[in-house]
């Protein structure tokens, strides 16, 4: 599978970018325009999004193609910050909260993105697998979402988990919540992280593990409201 490798270049593969409400985590119900980058090479067997995994030539559109896409595909477009920041504009929207996920977003140094958004009023959030280093702004929202053990072999990075303001992990089983305990003893967070779990595909099992763990730990409980409402 081919993917993107982190580059210093202030362009970035765009597969989409809209306004919406943010679904998940601590920002659920905030409005907000997603950035969605091209790219990953993690392979979460239940990635709702695998059409953004690889980055090909044939697939490059235009940014006024990118904005008229009306399904999920791979094609994406190349962009810098300023050209998203007027696509922002020009598309009319008005949430101050961009959420910046992909494929996997930290596999761009999104250092010229943040400024040039923060510059112009937004708060930036990023979603990420945490198995790459997070470039970034200090004012960015990092959310990680640790993927264990996926097939594309990346370890969770534990300068990422000390980054984190959120921990948002997708369980199922008992096993996905011993397997966030031993990570979280080998990568401890800061004081004051936020801990969601996310039940995965709504399944009730899954979302009565996540509810019942989350009573026990005083931890927070993540639903995908987007899925729920039907939206993007």
């Amino acid at each position: 599978m081919s993917f993107i490798e982190q580059t210093a270049s202030n362009q970035l593969a765009v597969n989409e970018l809209f306004e919406t409400i943010q679904g998940e985590g601590v920002f659920t119900g905030v409005a907000a325009i997603f950035l969605r980058l091209q790219g990953c090479p993690v392979g979460c067997p239940w990635c709702d999004t695998q059409h953004t995994w690889d980055k090909k030539e044939a697939d490059k559109i235009a940014a006024t193609d990118l904005i008229m896409k009306t399904a999920d595909t791979p094609q994406w477009s190349d962009l810098s910050g300023e050209d998203i920041l007027a696509l922002i504009k020009t598309q009319g929207y008005t949430a101050k909260h961009v959420v910046i996920t992909g494929g996997e977003p930290c596999m761009y140094d999104l250092r010229e993105l943040a400024t040039v958004l923060e510059s112009a009023g937004y708060r930036l959030q990023i979603e990420t697998s945490g198995t790459f280093e997070i470039l970034t702004s200090a004012d960015t929202w990092v959310t990680v979402s640790p993927k264990l053990d996926m097939p594309g072999g990346f370890q969770v990075r534990c300068d990422a988990m000390t980054r984190a303001n959120e921990i948002k992990h997708p369980v199922a089983m008992e096993k996905h919540i011993e397997a966030l305990d031993e990570l979280l003893a080998r990568c401890p967070v800061q004081p004051g992280t936020t801990i969601c779990l996310q039940p995965i595909s709504q399944r009730p099992r899954a979302t009565e593990l996540a509810i019942r763990t989350c009573r026990l730990r005083n931890w927070r409980l993540s639903v995908q409201l987007h899925k729920y409402l039907s939206i993007e």
